[in-house]
């Protein structure tokens, strides 16, 4: 046999093996290689049938064909193989499930580092144990193990099982209606925050007035004011509603913390922004959750109910003085460096346009809201309460499924807000009842008496001490359950007029959150956009709290006093 004829073979055989049906391939190239190899070996063991030349060639060929048939079947094993398995994703770790126990232990070891101390002379031993109850309650408020009506039911429970306080004295203040009006007022918020009425408001007050950087900042600062009565969480309406409106027209203008341009406009509105947040906190009793706290524990003490009128008509005057003055101070000491802002009143446009025209739901919630508001200032000469006024507004929410009852249900800080308010109510209310706050009170004015001042220098360092103690404070509502009656039982007996003196330390409860990043609900809001550093937050916010113990103590004495108050 020749060369040419085994090549003849091969190239015949390749021909024949090469055009089955896709299907029969795989069966059939490795009967055909194998015969192939075969027949070339039979062949290339031979000298009679081939030359010396052409043994080479065929040594050579049937290499080739081996070599093929092996890399055809790897490559069929290969694609016999399922695909490799796609990396699994890591898997989260799971929220931590319970208390901090770092911070449970702190609120539990002061509680009893308090409990075995020996009570001192003229304090009853059950108004000691139910104050060491309560420091450990205000303490887990403070560290927060848990979220704050946890806290306050575990403080109730240890104060009933250690037979400090009966079921009766511990649930005393669920039905008081203070609790009750502002967990309403959270409902209320629901409706005006899901109809869009909130922002709505606040868009078209920018679009009046935000030309320049001050004057925008005038509208955002006064659109919170205006809707401060009807939104108890300051925390709500700062990230909720104006922070965002805020952030929007920061970056509209070109001021970004991500691109070292902050200060063209967004450190000065933001800061502004916090600031008067606690001043419209202060101007309500249900512009802040904590409020309604201090009104029933004035009235623990002074036997008088502040009303919300009252409230009102005394923060008005100062108060609408510091909405204007702050942000003034603000501009010249950290002045923004854009002073023009004429994109903000077209943004705002746009905004309202996008909106369209107001909705029904709008429309009922605005009316609901009017006539809440209206009630709230003058419903108790007929007859009509604070609470009873919320649920008429509320009524007509429901009425018309502006709200759902689901919603109010789902409405958490609501529910949360009333639990830990009743219990924070209930203890103080019996650690005046158990002689506490009489004792205390008399040590404080013994101390403070010895000085030999008048009662309005007294006034002075007493609120000096009252709000610079803030600054251990997390919460507006632990400082309040903690030192409230204290120091206005000490005011009273120091000759101070008590209404005023209530008012005042109300008032200040929510002016004094201006000190830090943490004190107040709309603090971490607007602290975490970046825009302002911490050491400028700090310092710009004592100087504020200065100046509202000026304008305060100062134009609001001849205000109360023109009033009536005293």
């Amino acid at each position: 046999m020749s060369v040419s004829m085994v090549h003849g073979g091969l190239v015949g055989l390749k021909s024949r093996t090469s055009t089955p049906t896709p299907t029969r391939v795989a069966a059939a190239r490795p009967i055909a290689f194998r015969a192939v190899s075969a027949r070339v070996a039979q062949h290339a063991s031979s000298s009679l049938f081939l030359s010396g030349a052409a043994r080479p060639l065929l040594k050579q060929t049937a290499f080739a064909i081996r070599t093929r048939r092996s890399a055809t079947v790897k490559t069929q094993a290969t694609a016999a193989q399922p695909p490799a398995p796609a990396p699994a994703a890591p898997t989260p770790a799971p929220a931590p499930k319970g208390a901090n126990m770092k911070s449970l232990a702190i609120s539990v070891g002061c509680g009893l580092v308090l409990w075995f101390i020996p009570p001192p002379a003229g304090v009853a031993i059950k108004a000691w144990k139910l104050l060491s109850v309560f420091v450990g309650t205000i303490v887990g408020i403070i560290t927060m193990p848990l979220p704050l009506g946890a806290v306050a039911m575990i403080g109730l429970g240890v104060a009933m099982s250690t037979g400090v306080m009966t079921f009766a004295a511990a649930f005393s203040a669920f039905s008081s209606e203070i609790p009750w009006l502002i967990a309403i007022a959270f409902f209320l918020a629901r409706g005006f925050i899901k109809t869009g009425l909130g922002n709505r408001i606040a868009y078209m007050i920018v679009a009046a007035f935000g030309k320049t950087t001050l004057g925008l900042v005038y509208s955002l600062v006064f659109a919170e004011a205006l809707l401060a009565p009807a939104i108890p969480s300051v925390a709500a309406r700062a990230g909720g509603i104006f922070l965002p409106i805020a952030k929007a027209l920061a970056l509209a203008c070109g001021s970004d913390p991500e691109k070292g341009t902050e200060r063209k406009m967004g450190s000065f509105m933001m800061l502004t922004m916090f600031q008067t947040s606690c001043i419209s906190s202060s101007m309500f009793i249900t512009a802040m959750a904590a409020n309604p706290l201090s009104v029933n524990l004035a009235a623990s003490i002074t036997g008088h109910t502040i009303t919300w009128g009252e409230w009102a008509l005394a923060a008005s005057v100062p108060g609408v003085l510091a909405l204007i003055l702050v942000p003034l101070f603000l501009y010249i000491v950290y002045p923004p460096e854009l002073k023009e802002t004429p994109e903000a009143p077209l943004l705002a446009k746009e905004k309202l346009k996008v909106l369209g025209p107001m909705t029904k739901d709008e429309k009922i919630m605005g009316a609901s809201l009017l006539v809440t508001v209206a009630l709230w200032i003058g419903g108790s000469s007929i007859g009509i309460g604070s609470v009873a006024a919320a649920l008429i507004g509320l009524t007509a929410l429901l009425v018309t499924g502006v709200v759902s009852w689901k919603e109010c249900l789902a409405e958490g800080g609501a529910w949360d807000t009333l639990t830990w308010f009743a219990a924070l109510i209930a203890m103080a209310d019996y650690l005046n009842k158990y002689g506490l706050i009489t004792w205390l009170s008399g040590k404080v004015v013994g101390l403070i008496g010895g000085l030999g001042l008048a009662w309005q220098p007294t006034f002075v360092v007493v609120m000096a001490i009252y709000v610079y103690a803030h600054y251990m404070f997390a919460s507006g509502a632990a400082h309040i359950g903690a030192m409230y009656t204290a120091f206005l039982s000490v005011l009273i007996a120091c000759g101070a007029p008590p209404v005023p003196s209530a008012i005042v330390l109300g008032i200040f409860s929510n002016l004094m959150g201006c000190t830090t990043h943490y004190g107040i609900g709309s603090a971490p809001p607007y602290f975490s956009q970046k825009y302002v550093p911490l050491g400028t937050w700090w310092t710009l916010g004592g100087a504020v709290s200065v100046i509202h113990m000026v304008l305060w103590l100062g134009v609001g004495s001849v205000w109360w006093k023109a009033i009536g108050l005293y």
